[in-house]
């Protein structure tokens, strides 16, 4: 018996017995079980199955039935960050920052299964139409396709995992991403109900900072997260999350970022969160934050100034009646801190600049004190002011201290 004989048993059992094999692991690893030992003193040892042992197949068609075939080995190496395909013969994969090519050759029949795979759970479609799509895979990993005729000839394929799992502060401290004393102001400013802006490139290690942020968030207060694609997977108390719709065949029902901001506001929000701003959402989550309501957000930019000045000229895209008059005072009330992520060429994630916004403006620029650096690994205090001090002592917090303590 052949592996495709064995493999089209096993598919025919998942079938009959109603199992989804992407969502029902445990069943679909029984029914693999199963069919593995009938065979196993006979047709597992045959000449088409020499040099598989019984683990080596359940692995291969745990993959193929129950998982996404070819792809899913770099799925579960946990030192795979990035898994990308340019053409069928072109497979890469990104390893502590460094990409490699990849020995695995497949066909555009097989790009497009694993694609339509992908898709199955995510309730979004690809085609001539919409030839582009984001989604979230099972097991949280960022999708991203693009197909002709927006790309030359292939369908290329983006995967982006999450390595770092972090739900507190402490655990980045522990990581060698921040020093422990940062990771206990910057929990302090999180109990105290300061707006952070998440800054840095792509791949810096954004989302998982404002993971990390959230879980500082004290379990009483309500949060509402606002994604284009499901990303953070939350696990505090009471969390509510939303993401953005595609329009339909008919170009109907899409829901923007703009929509679910402003949707929040009306689920009584104690904190906003919105993964990442890029256009005209930024109107929207300004107001909201300056109306009384603390949140985080993402955003991509070269350094926590750039990222102010980014997010002063993204509202103006809302309309020709916003003006910079009208946005700069208010990122400025808006946004207590500005938190800057790199990556270095090793690929190893740190927290490189943290920086306070005063709330003053002068020619049109927002005053900004840095409180923390880290250039090289020489990691330095600032000496500028920190502006709003007051507001973690009347939470308890002793913030000459914390301030005192950055560094270590």
């Amino acid at each position: 018996m052949e592996l495709e004989t064995l493999e089209t048993r096993i598919r025919n059992r998942v079938q009959q017995e109603q199992i989804n094999p992407l969502l029902q692991e445990k069943e679909l690893a029984s029914i693999i079980d199963q069919e593995l030992r009938e065979f196993e003193l006979g047709a597992v040892k045959e000449a088409h199955l020499n040099g598989f042992d019984l683990e080596e197949l359940k692995a291969i068609f745990c993959a193929n039935i129950g998982g996404f075939g070819p792809f899913q080995q770099f799925l579960d190496d946990p030192e795979i960050e990035e898994i990308w395909c340019n053409n069928p013969e072109q497979v890469f994969v990104s390893r502590a920052g460094n990409s490699e090519l990849t020995p695995l050759l497949l066909d555009q029949g097989q790009v497009r299964d694993l694609v339509e795979r992908m898709l199955l759970t995510s309730g979004r479609r690809i085609d001539i139409s919409q030839p582009f799509v984001d989604a979230v895979l099972p097991g949280g990993e960022r999708l991203h396709v693009v197909i002709p005729p927006i790309t030359s000839h292939h369908w290329v394929i983006n995967i982006r995992k999450h390595l770092i799992r972090a739900r507190g502060l402490g655990e980045m401290a522990e990581l060698g991403v921040m020093t422990r004393g940062l990771a206990n102001f910057l929990g302090a400013c999180v109990k105290s109900g300061l707006t952070i802006l998440v800054s840095g490139a792509t791949q810096a290690g954004k989302t998982t900072m404002v993971r990390a942020l959230c879980g500082e968030i004290p379990a009483r207060e309500r949060i509402i997260t606002c994604e284009e694609v499901f990303e953070l997977g939350l696990q505090n108390y009471d969390v509510v999350a939303m993401q953005t719709r595609p329009p339909t065949l008919e170009g109907k029902g899409e829901v923007e970022l703009r929509h679910l901001v402003k949707e929040s506001l009306r689920m009584r929000p104690e904190r906003l969160i919105i993964g990442e701003v890029r256009g005209a959402e930024s109107l929207d989550m300004i107001i909201a934050l300056n109306s009384g309501v603390p949140g985080m957000c993402t955003i991509h930019a070269n350094s926590a100034r750039e990222a102010l000045s980014k997010l002063c000229v993204l509202p103006l895209l809302a309309g020709e009646n916003v003006t910079a008059g009208f946005v700069v005072p208010t990122v400025a009330a808006s946004v207590d801190l500005v938190v800057q992520v790199e990556r270095n060429s090793a690929g190893k994630r740190y927290v490189k600049q943290v920086v306070s916004v005063t709330g003053r403006v002068e020619n049109g620029n927002i005053e900004t004190a840095n409180l923390y650096l880290n250039q090289d690994g020489n990691i330095s205090a600032g000496i500028g002011d920190f502006i709003d001090a007051n507001t973690l002592k009347r939470q308890g917090f002793d913030t000459a201290r914390l301030l005192s303590e950055l560094c270590v």
